[in-house]
């Protein structure tokens, strides 16, 4: 057992510093992180993905950073591992709180704000977004619509895309 673990340990460059890495260990190291990271995003939710929230966003990011970390060997290779299935389960607790917790929910993963309302631009919750009429006219030209008067309601959601119900 003890050879099976030198043998793992030489594969992957465990006890190189970064700079030692042969391209053969790189790519070793690359092909397990790939194969992690496909695991563990699909042990994870699928809604984290589509990084609907900047929330899921943060969780992708953060996840991309750790495991590069033991591709490139500038962190313990399966302590990295370790951490990156740690975020995933600090991910599941989160989303579980936020499923029973409203307050949580919006805490995390904020909350829509309407920009336009009967036709007419909410200026104050356009700005506090930084959107301008013009990217407002523009989702609206995107979405098949002509002209602000043709909608009832423009939210933007949590995701940062804006909605439109029409009248």
């Amino acid at each position: 057992m003890n050879s099976f673990w030198n043998s793992v340990g030489n594969l992957l460059g465990l006890d190189l510093k970064p700079e030692m890495l042969t391209f053969p260990q790189l790519i070793c190291r690359t092909l397990i992180i790939f194969f992690v990271a496909l695991i563990l995003m699909r042990l994870g939710h699928k809604r984290s993905l589509a990084q609907k929230t900047a929330f899921d966003a943060a969780f992708i990011i953060i996840i991309g950073a750790v495991l590069a970390r033991a591709i490139n060997g500038s962190a313990p290779f399966f302590g990295t591992i370790g951490i990156a299935c740690l975020l995933v389960v600090l991910h599941w607790g989160l989303v579980f709180i936020a499923i029973r917790s409203p307050g949580f929910e919006k805490l995390i993963k904020g909350r829509p704000d309407d920009l336009l309302r009967g036709g007419k631009e909410l200026p104050e919750a356009m700005r506090r977004h930084g959107v301008s009429s013009s990217d407002l006219e523009e989702d609206l030209h995107l979405c098949g619509h002509r002209s602000p008067s043709e909608i009832a309601l423009a939210r933007l959601e949590r995701s940062g895309d804006i909605s439109f119900a029409e009248k």
